[in-house]
């Protein structure tokens, strides 16, 4: 049903703009969830499988992270897959989102990713929350997270407004599973993974002293990028024709 214009306040409108809300955040929710079990869980079993072999236990980590990532973009996708306050932000200052819709889809993301945490916990027959001690501080660690986050929006805007929304979920998992290896801190570029990650002391864990500059270089990251997509892509639909014609003369 399409969404009757957001100057209506008939009865039918509001009652019809809650329920599209309700049904986006619930999206972010469950998909936030899902991939913080992912991250946490499958570091955990990583760690079990392979105790000493650290290159090993971050591989089994970022495939799963990867994999899983494409898998819940491509099923929640139609209804809401950023999963990502940065990404839920930067949709903000383009416009695609109104400040209600973007603060409860945050939030759904935060609640979601300590859900989903408490649940690989409890999984893996561990405390339901623990508190991470494992410290990721440091420049260039800092820096990382700025990359990180710069990369993470810079896909997916730049595939989105591209009009190769189809391509979306492989770009995000192939990026993150990337990340995971070119970047010093392993690329949270998530404030809702890194402040879930606290409640796990484990392979994925991050103590919660670390987690307030981590949470500002995403935040500077996803500004970068922002500034930058609209100057790559100032009129989406352009690029989206632009993308077509380049297919069409492709041999």
């Amino acid at each position: 049903m399409p969404l009757a214009p957001v100057d209506d306040l008939s009865p039918d409108a509001v009652a019809g703009r809650r329920r599209t809300l309700l049904r986006k955040a619930l999206a972010e929710l469950v998909g936030t969830a899902l991939l913080l079990a992912t991250v946490v869980g499958s570091g955990v079993a990583a760690t079990r499988l392979t105790p000493d072999d650290v290159g090993a236990q971050l591989l089994y980590n970022s495939v799963a992270t990867g994999a899983v990532l494409t898998a819940l973009i491509l099923a929640l996708g139609p209804v809401s897959a950023a999963f990502n306050p940065v990404v839920t932000l930067v949709e903000r200052a383009l416009g695609a989102l109104d400040n209600r819709s973007a603060a409860a889809l945050v939030a759904a993301q935060c609640l979601g990713g300590a859900g989903g945490v408490v649940l690989a916990n409890l999984m893996f027959e561990l405390p339901a929350v623990s508190t991470a001690t494992t410290v990721r501080s440091g420049p260039g660690m800092w820096l990382a997270e700025v990359v990180a986050t710069f990369g993470l929006v810079l896909v997916v805007f730049g595939v989105v407004r591209t009009g190769q929304t189809r391509h979306v979920a492989v770009a995000v998992g192939a990026y993150i599973t990337a990340a995971y290896w070119f970047t010093s801190s392993t690329s949270f570029a998530n404030p809702a993974v890194t402040l879930a990650r606290t409640l796990s002391d484990t392979f994925a864990g991050i103590a919660p002293a670390s987690v307030p500059p981590f949470v500002l270089a995403q935040l500077a990251g996803g500004a970068v990028a922002l500034l930058v997509v609209r100057v790559l892509h100032p009129d989406p639909r352009a690029a989206a024709r632009a993308v077509v014609h380049h297919a069409e003369e492709a041999p």
